[in-house]
């Protein structure tokens, strides 16, 4: 990449800003080695990298970087030998700790989402260290002092020197309290000079007080002696300090040895931290400038969608909409001064280059941006009074190196081309210069004030006229780019908004040429058309857009009442349900009382009465939604319909008869309508539910009637498939009805199966108070499946 074009850009700058959000210094280190690439597939993996970091920075809010420090010159050291110092290897401890924290955050994120390939890969290189890390904590303590557990033998001679500074001190605090000395002390203190224990004394002293003199008081009055009788004392501190000081190296080159080992590992786990911590910072600063990832490819195709440069500020930054490369190669900018032509080619090249660094670019969403080999920009005056070099020379000499390197994989932006210069030569040479890179195929971007240059833009099918608007009304230019449209000069209307005389105004424009006339007519309504037409653009994108959020609207509150609704009535229903369960429970505990009263009183209270009673209280429990619809989706998989039964339709509650059916639907006629259902929206209307009495009587069955009752009653009771309960409810009523009908004896059909209903019926039996005795059945009664009752 060109470094002028990196200078002119300022891309720099944005190197700068990316540092500032990284969280360590080997994440800074990398951010400033952030540089611009050429293959496509490195850049889509940078591209897939910093997605990956704000994937992380938006669902975390960043990663966990804390006592992270750079210790690759520490481990450097180790590995040959040199010793480290408390600090280093405390500073290593911290940083595998920080390792294994955002080892185990990256590795854990990646199970949970599966979205983190390039992360979790940095994270598996990342240092576990517990073994490198255990023996540091436990040999120096958080402020960097070596512990006294170290070793056994850095707490023994600790210990000595505890002992022989207390012996020191000891000696002389005894000193202190004797009259003869405190008259030659300044005060009464003990003090330390060069390591030695010392006392104060008085100058005038000096002869007087035997020791040795260590130092003395700014004003010469106090001299800090050394009594000559702890000398020995301080002497064998003295030797325990340098015994302390070997034993403390001893143990500060085994824990260098220790980093040493695991060497490798540091430094490529550094290097996988600061991958992570600069991915994380890219992540961070496309937050920052609301930046999103582009659609990369290596055909030169770029189109960005309200871009904006990112070193402006977004509320002052006015977004751009740009193409190149697809219908055309060359856009040609005019527009007045200090309107943003110059500012719309860097941000054109300035987030070519953010892209190709793996950086997101501040423009919508399904922005393009292709790879080049190349960028060259000549931006700016760059004259040199040293080397006699005008503004043309200066932009020619640039100019020149570019056209030596460009091709068709170059991109080349080119500011105030051919200035500096008399206009119809220069004019001329811009179009010549074009033509060259038109040629070559190089996606080019120029700015020019020359009118020709827009006329060869019209003219050739490779160029495309753009300008930068400039609202007359204020004198202020809007910055907003608009392609298709070149660019007037304004000259004789900001002249009149400026309050230049009217004839003035018009003996100017009679000495323009008819042709410039028409041209400066022309753009006038192309522009005037292109803002009408991009007003009504606007304006029916915010009507879709507000129409969609409206829509979106009205069918979450219309899905939350339904649910409010459903939710509502389930509630309610459960709470209801709730009542009768617990009047329920009640009755329950009632019916047990009166089982057993009747057990102990002989009270005539019938298992059937307690039975039907209980159904009734079982009746009260109102179902639910969920039971109803349940219900009917169960006798509609159970009934089968045929053609000419007669149903009923529920959505309707109105009869019908079906006339044709399949496997998930039924069509119903009713009356002269005919409609189509699900199964389970209709039910089967049986003879029975059409007011039929008719019922079949059994042949070879004796059959009495009761008075009391019009049905018959068998000699025989089936109760095979009914439960147990409900079994022996029939089985007590079937008797009482069997003694009013003058029966001695009576047959109760329970079959064989599990023998639960055998054993239930033959239990109720046993007690009660009007059977005789009873059996089985034998051959020909139909055996084990059959219990003979004696009334």
């Amino acid at each position: 990449m060109n470094e002028r074009t990196l200078r002119v850009l300022e891309y720099e700058n944005i190197k700068q800003q990316v540092r500032e959000c990284t969280s360590t210094s080997m994440g800074q280190d990398k951010a400033d080695e952030l540089y611009p690439c050429e293959g496509l597939s490195q850049v889509e993996q940078l591209q897939a990298a910093t997605a990956e970091g704000e994937y992380v920075y938006r669902i975390k809010g960043g990663a966990p970087f804390g006592g992270i420090r750079d210790i690759r010159q520490s481990v450097t050291k180790a590995r040959v030998g040199v010793m480290l110092d408390e600090s280093q290897l405390l500073d290593i401890a911290d940083t595998v700790a920080g390792s294994r924290r955002l080892r185990k955050f990256l590795l854990d994120l990646q199970e949970e989402a599966a979205c983190l390939p390039i992360l979790a890969g940095y994270a598996e290189v990342m240092i576990d260290g517990r073994r490198l890390e255990q023996p540091i904590r436990a040999a120096i303590d958080d402020a960097g002092h070596v512990l006294d557990s170290a070793s056994s033998d850095l707490r023994r001679i600790r210990g000595d020197i505890r002992t022989a500074r207390g012996r020191v001190r000891e000696r002389l605090e005894t000193m202190l309290r004797s009259a003869d000395i405190q008259k030659m002390l300044q005060d009464p203190i003990v003090t330390v000079r060069n390591d030695r224990y010392c006392l104060p004394v008085k100058s005038e002293y000096r002869s007087a007080f035997n020791g040795m003199i260590h130092d003395q008081s700014s004003s010469g009055s106090t001299l800090f002696i050394e009594p000559a009788s702890v000398v020995n004392l301080n002497n064998d501190i003295r030797e325990f300090e340098l015994k302390e000081k070997r034993e403390i190296d001893k143990i500060l080159l085994e824990l260098t040895a220790i980093v040493g080992e695991h060497a490798d590992e540091l430094l490529q786990s550094a290097l996988a931290i600061a991958e992570a911590d600069f991915i994380i910072a890219k992540a961070v600063y496309a937050r920052r400038i609301r930046a999103n990832r582009p659609q990369i490819n290596d055909e030169g195709l770029i189109s960005l969608k309200r871009a904006r440069h990112p070193l402006i500020a977004y509320e002052h930054a006015v977004p751009i909409d740009v193409t190149l490369g697809d219908q055309f190669n060359l856009l040609v900018i005019t527009g007045p001064n200090t309107g943003g032509k110059t500012v719309t080619l860097k941000t054109i090249g300035l987030l070519a280059m953010m892209a190709m660094s793996g950086l997101q670019i501040p423009a919508d969403e399904g922005s393009v941006i292709s790879t080049f080999e190349a960028i060259f920009a000549d931006i700016g005056d760059e004259q040199s009074i040293e080397q006699s070099l005008s503004t043309f020379s200066s932009h020619m000499t640039n100019i020149i190196a570019i056209l030596e390197r460009a091709n068709d994989r170059s991109l080349i932006l080119l500011d105030e081309l051919g200035a500096g210069t008399d206009p119809a030569e220069g004019a001329a040479l811009a179009m010549a210069i074009l033509d060259f890179l038109v040629t070559r195929r190089t996606r080019t971007v120029a700015t020019t004030h020359y009118s020709d240059l827009k006329a060869y833009a019209f003219e050739n099918e490779f160029a495309m006229n753009a300008s930068v608007e400039f609202d007359v009304e204020s004198l202020r230019p809007t910055y907003r780019l608009l392609v298709g449209i070149p660019g007037k000069s304004n000259a004789f209307a900001i002249s009149k908004r400026l309050g230049l005389r009217e004839d003035i105004i018009q003996t100017a424009e009679s000495k323009l040429d008819a042709s410039d006339v028409q041209v400066e007519s022309l753009i006038r309504r192309l522009e005037q058309t292109q803002l009408d037409a991009e007003r009504q653009r606007q304006e029916a994108e915010k009507l879709r857009r507000e129409s969609q959020q409206q829509h979106e609207q009205l069918q979450t509150e219309r899905l939350k009442w339904h649910e409010e609704q459903d939710q509502t009535l389930l509630v309610v229903e459960e709470k209801a349900a709730e009542i009768v369960r617990k009047a329920t429970r009640e009755a329950d505990s009632i019916l047990t009382e009166l089982r057993e009263m009747r057990s102990q009183q002989e009270t005539v209270i019938k298992e059937h009465q307690l039975i039907e009673m209980r159904k009734r209280l079982d009746a009260a429990v109102p179902s639910t939604r969920r039971d109803r619809r349940a219900a009917r989706k169960q006798t509609a998989e159970m009934e089968q319909l045929a053609v000419g039964d007669e149903v009923l339709v529920h959505t309707v509650n109105q009869k019908g008869t079906v006339s044709d059916v399949n496997e998930q639907a039924v069509t119903v006629q009713i009356g002269i309508l005919k409609t189509k259902v699900r199964r389970d929206q209709v039910e089967k209307i049986t003879n029975s539910s059409k007011g039929s009495n008719q019922q079949p009587t059994p042949k070879s069955v004796t059959i009495v009637k009761r008075a009391d009752d019009q049905s018959p009653v068998q000699m025989e009771l089936d109760l095979r498939g009914e439960r147990v309960e409900a079994a022996l409810a029939e089985v007590d009523k079937y008797l009482d009805r069997s003694i009013l009908s003058g029966f001695s004896r009576v047959s109760i059909i329970h079959g064989k199966g599990t023998g639960q209903l055998r054993a239930a019926i033959q239990d109720f039996l046993r007690s009660h108070p009007q059977v005789k005795s009873y059996r089985y059945g034998v051959h020909g009664e139909g055996g084990d499946g059959v219990t003979i009752v004696s009334i």
